[in-house]
């Protein structure tokens, strides 16, 4: 009697362990995931701020090839030279169909090529928004960062100090700074300082840097740029700060509430331990999130701020753009501000499912 011989495998079974069968599934997950999706999410944001800035400029009244051209008839130039000469430095042909330019402006951005700026031909655009976008993410970003710790430190000394005289006092000064605007707040900060007490040197602090001060990674640059940075900083800090105070002071007066903190407070782990550990990681999940929202506002807020201070940044830029109408250098302004905030959003919320996977959805991976 012959032994029974064991079926053949099946095709589909020998497949499974195959590479070729593991691919897709690894690029599945991949699509499927969390950082995957919010990475989509924030190039569509992109794609579609940049294609109603376009449409904006399309339609808005006045032509760039004719502006141009007009500076340069005043030079002596022939017109039909000024119209030659302005499509070339604008990279934007005006016979081409709305269609035609959409695709060249998009195959510009990519490139980074959106032609050159009307009031300054020599540079291309962005070489001449990156002249002032730095300053800007550098005054707005050091100004969250000082809300940050600020507001999150106070916020959590007035949860544990709840009901007495400090917890009231630092409410209302939370409430001041949310509901007065910065621009207010920092105008009466020059009033008082410079005008009433003359201890402020607001005349030596306007600019971005002082005149004779060569850029540089050394301590003398750096001081001069935080001397003139200093006032722009602290009209950003000032709404975030009151926020993030009153925040943290919810989040923190919540979590004291919690069970894992009575049971800690039990086995007779120190209070500083139940304080880092404890409350203020769980505390900060909710005020994460406010962060990306903060940094969109005051970027957008630079313009008003930058205006009053006199601090050539980005914000300045783009107004002295609208005024000249430089429509290439507000295209790419509006672009470029956007990007900024939407990959700072994607930052936040990538660093926010690292220490909060609930947020994930279920059956999927960051």
């Amino acid at each position: 009697m012959t032994a029974p011989t064991a079926p053949p495998p099946r095709s589909d079974d020998a497949a499974v362990g195959s590479p070729a069968a593991a691919r897709p599934s690894v690029l599945r997950r991949i699509w499927a995931s969390y950082a995957f999706r919010r990475i989509r999410q924030s190039v569509f944001v992109i794609w579609l701020v940049a294609t109603i800035t376009f449409l904006l400029m399309h339609f808005m009244p006045g032509d760039p090839i004719e502006i141009m051209a007009g500076r340069l008839n005043s030079s002596g130039m022939s017109h039909e030279q000024a119209v030659a000469t302005a499509t070339n430095i604008i990279a934007y042909d005006p016979n081409a169909s709305v269609w035609v330019q959409y695709l060249d402006f998009l195959k510009g951005l990519v490139t980074f090529d959106l032609g050159n700026s009307l009031t300054n031909p020599s540079k291309t655009v962005f070489e001449h928004v990156m002249e002032y976008l730095p300053w800007t993410l550098f005054a707005v970003g050091a100004g969250v960062v000082l809300a940050i710790v600020v507001g999150l430190t106070v916020g959590m000394a007035m949860a544990y100090r709840r009901g007495s005289w400090f917890d009231h006092a630092m409410t209302s000064v939370g409430s001041f700074l949310t509901g007065v605007p910065n621009y207010i707040l920092i105008a009466a900060v020059i009033v008082v300082g410079y005008t009433i007490l003359g201890v402020l040197p607001f005349l030596d602090m306007r600019g971005r840097i002082t005149a004779g001060v060569e850029p540089g990674f050394d301590f003398v640059f750096f001081g001069d740029a935080l001397f003139h940075a200093i006032l722009p900083i602290l009209a950003f800090a000032f709404t975030a700060t009151g926020s993030f105070m009153l925040n943290m002071k919810a989040a923190t007066t919540e979590v004291l509430t919690e069970d894992y903190v009575t049971v800690a407070q039990a086995r007779g782990l120190k209070p500083g331990r139940i304080s880092r550990s404890y409350v203020g990681r769980n505390a900060m999940l909710p005020i994460i999130p406010q962060i990306a929202l903060q940094l969109g506002t005051l970027v957008g807020g630079s313009i008003v701020i930058e205006q009053i201070l006199q601090y050539p940044g980005a914000g300045q830029m783009l107004m002295q753009a609208i005024s000249n109408r430089d429509y290439p250098v507000v295209q790419a302004s509006v672009i470029i501000l956007a990007t900024s905030v939407v990959i700072a959003s994607l930052i936040v919320d990538l660093f926010l499912v690292r220490i909060d996977p609930r947020i994930k959805t279920e059956g999927q991976e960051a």
